[in-house]
């Protein structure tokens, strides 16, 4: 049976560590399942590695400077970004972590790195006073924020002789967790998945609406995620600012609750698997005023809202067989509790619950922190994570219903 790696664009970056030496051994392990590796180094990291040794072993020259000296060749970081199935950085240094948490793009690797399309994994590997630096924590606070995929380092005898955690994941626990990967990335092929997201606009009149501070982040997440598995895509969202980078993603622009509900019936009936991430208004104006409202003349103003439809009661309510539905929760109290009732009164088979009193979680952040309750009366509580992370949580434990 062929490995899941085989065929696979694989950039493996390299940085000046002396955990450097254990790069050989993960660059012969995706040698030898299959992929088509392209070694990028910095310069310090030459230091420690020499490009011959990589090159053998890849088959591949080494790429580290922008252009080759005595030729003047142009190395593209541009064609690598676009190339790469999945970068990985192994080891990752304190100083190049520094750099791609800023953009600062002075070298091959990290200018590679910010044209990368794909997934991007890193291993840290430093002194243990360095790693528990506030700075360090904060850069990779910030990488994992962008998606970036975080092998923490393991706790042992370091270069310094001190003894904590900073040594590099070892080569072969990296290798599984690429393997891994992969894997997540064909788990949904040939499936059809539906997404609502963002929030909805009710018009009161030509230039104000009743809305919510929904980003839509959390639902374009769960899109990209479920799209880089294999799904095809029906994104059905509300009045966002954000962008599907995905070909596997059909969206739907909408304004209201009621063209929301309109434009998901049909994808939601075919979807093997239907998300409800949108933050739907529960109410909007019984009249819509057809030109602005003045406020000449009149203390105060009565407004009559009418309720919304429930878009995941209503689509939900005819969920066939093998279908696996989820819908979000974000409470503000008695939150478990009325997490599960949303779950049995909406026919569901999960709920995500966020709570707007975790620092970091809700609405208009990069992360989120979830417990997801089961139909079974399970509950699944997850820590602090990017927005992409939570959605490949929500999505495996999806997956599982099947």
């Amino acid at each position: 049976m062929d490995s899941v790696l085989k065929g696979k664009h694989i950039v493996l970056g390299i940085t000046g560590g002396i955990a450097a030496y254990k790069s050989v051994t993960l660059l012969r392990l995706l040698v030898k399942a299959g992929a088509e590796v392209q070694v990028v180094i910095t310069p310090a990291g030459k230091e420690f590695i020499t490009p011959v040794t990589l090159s053998a072993l890849s088959g591949k020259p080494v790429v580290s400077e922008f252009f080759t000296a005595n030729t003047g060749e142009w190395h593209s970081h541009v064609d690598l970004g676009i190339w790469a199935d999945l970068m990985v950085i192994a080891p990752a240094t304190a100083s190049t972590i520094g750099k791609m948490a800023n953009g600062i793009a002075d070298n091959m690797l990290v200018t590679t790195y910010l044209s990368a399309k794909e997934h991007v994994m890193i291993a840290p590997a430093m002194d243990l006073d360095m790693m528990a630096h506030p700075s360090t924590v904060r850069n990779l606070a910030t990488l994992e924020s962008y998606g970036v995929e975080i092998i923490e380092p393991a706790a042992g005898e370091l270069a310094s002789h001190l003894v904590g955690k900073g040594r590099m994941e070892e080569p072969e626990n990296i290798f599984s967790r690429i393997e891994k990967y992969f894997l997540s990335q064909c788990d949904l092929k040939g499936k059809k998945v539906a997404i609502t997201a963002g929030p909805t606009y009710e018009k009161l009149d030509p230039v104000r609406f009743i809305g919510n501070y929904s980003s839509g982040k959390m639902g374009f997440a769960l899109a990209e995620e479920c799209a880089s598995r294999g799904a095809d895509v029906t994104l059905v969202c509300g009045p966002v600012s954000l962008v599907t980078t995905n070909p596997n993603i059909v969206r739907v622009d909408v304004e209201s609750a009621e063209e929301m509900l309109a434009a998901a019936r049909q994808p939601f009936a075919e979807a093997d698997f239907g998300i409800f991430a949108a933050a739907v208004a529960d109410y909007r104006p019984e009249v819509r005023a057809q030109s602005k409202l003045k406020r000449e003349g009149a203390e105060d103003m009565t407004l009559r809202l009418v309720r919304n439809p429930d878009i995941a009661a209503t689509l939900a309510a005819t969920k066939r067989d093998g279908q696996v539905f989820a819908g979000f929760a974000l409470e503000t109290d008695h939150e478990h509790e009325n997490a599960f009732k949303k779950l049995h009164k909406k026919n569901l088979d999960m709920v995500v619950l966020n709570s707007l009193q975790d620092k970091g979680a809700g609405f208009g952040t990069d992360t989120n922190k979830i417990t997801i309750l089961s139909k079974d009366g399970t509950e699944k509580t997850f820590p602090l994570k990017s927005k992409r992370a939570v959605a490949a949580d929500i999505l495996d434990l999806m997956c599982s219903f099947k």
